[in-house]
């Protein structure tokens, strides 16, 4: 192993029991060594996600062998390099989709899951950038193979997914249409480059979703709710439409016709990341890198940030991630 000089200990932020907000706590952990093709990252900052809340609430275990540590996604410094490692060297600046351990001081990742910074962003930008990416890479340009000049439907628009997806979808020749909860959303999400907002509070998005595309439908639906949104995705969805299920916070089960699956030629897939392999995830980095870093560069696209919290008061981005009211990342400052 190669590395700086290193502490002992870290501070990093644990979950006591599972239950709400308050059972985040600071404590003292020893300083993680990176294994066989590893890199210890020093970390800046950290993204704070709904897996976090899930893994909180001990609804959302660690895969085997991750940290028991929240936080899926850090930036900093890599502070050790673990045998076999051969793309980064010390102090080299990072961003990274982990399996777990980001609350924290200091983090391990697989080299392979680490991307370069994009020059001139804060490290603070760069953690709100992995997970995020790489879900809506693998779901939307992947599973749900959006093209060019196709319609896509993105369900909670001014989330950190949702404004992801509304940008990336713009940027690849996509009309994107965004669900959201308040005028204020609705406008952030027309500002991100979508066609059409539409407060699901005020408004049916099936109907409003017909009449922004003369009746065809969304090509790609991006759904985080499930719930009684499926039967009615199915209803918005064009002929040889794809839905995507990355979440399911209105409930896991619903009743629906599946006859308009078949009548429609719909495919309803769904997928969930921090489970899949290293190798898998390397894919989407390289695919990142190729595609999507370059439009971070020059700031065609970039992360909407909500607020940063220091690392200590993570209970207080949990509350706050779910209160709903949010547009765009919450972030933990580390340094």
């Amino acid at each position: 192993m190669t590395s700086q000089s290193l502490p002992e200990t870290m501070t990093a932020v644990a979950i006591s029991e599972p239950g709400g907000p308050m059972v985040l706590k600071p404590e003292e952990r020893p300083v993680p060594k990176p294994g066989q093709g590893e890199i210890l990252i020093k970390v800046k900052a950290a993204g704070v996600n709904r897996p976090d809340v899930a893994q909180r609430k001990g609804i959302y275990p660690p895969p085997p062998g991750a940290s028991d540590l929240p936080g899926l996604e850090a930036a900093g410094e890599v502070a050790a390099i673990g045998p076999g490692v051969r793309r980064w060297r010390l102090g080299d600046q990072v961003t990274a989709l982990t399996p777990g351990g980001a609350y924290a001081e200091y983090c391990l990742v697989h080299e392979t899951n680490a991307l370069p910074i994009p020059q001139g962003f804060t490290f603070t930008e760069a953690a709100a950038l992995p997970e995020t990416f790489f879900t809506v890479w693998h779901n939307v340009f992947e599973r749900g193979a959006l093209k060019p000049g196709e319609t896509l439907l993105v369900h909670g628009g001014s989330s950190g997914i949702g404004t992801t997806a509304i940008q990336l979808g713009t940027a690849f020749g996509a009309a994107v249409i965004a669900t959201a909860g308040s005028a204020e959303k609705c406008e952030a999400c027309l500002k991100l480059g979508a066609r059409r907002a539409i407060n699901y509070r005020a408004e049916d998005f099936v109907l409003a979703v017909k009449e922004a595309t003369e009746g065809r439908g969304a090509d790609v639906i991006l759904d985080m709710v499930g719930g009684d949104y499926i039967e009615r995705n199915y209803a918005a969805a064009a002929m040889d439409g794809r839905i995507v299920q990355i979440a399911v916070l209105g409930g896991a089960s619903a009743k629906t016709d599946f006859s308009k699956l078949m009548v429609k030629r719909l495919t309803h897939t769904g997928s969930t990341l921090r489970p899949r392999s290293i190798e898998f995830k390397a894919h989407i980095a390289a695919e990142l890198e190729a595609r999507v870093w370059p439009l971070l560069a020059t700031r065609k696209i970039a992360p909407v940030m909500d607020t940063i919290f220091p690392l200590r008061e993570a209970w207080r981005a949990h509350e706050r991630m779910e209160e709903s009211v949010h547009i765009g990342k919450i972030v933990l400052d580390v340094a």
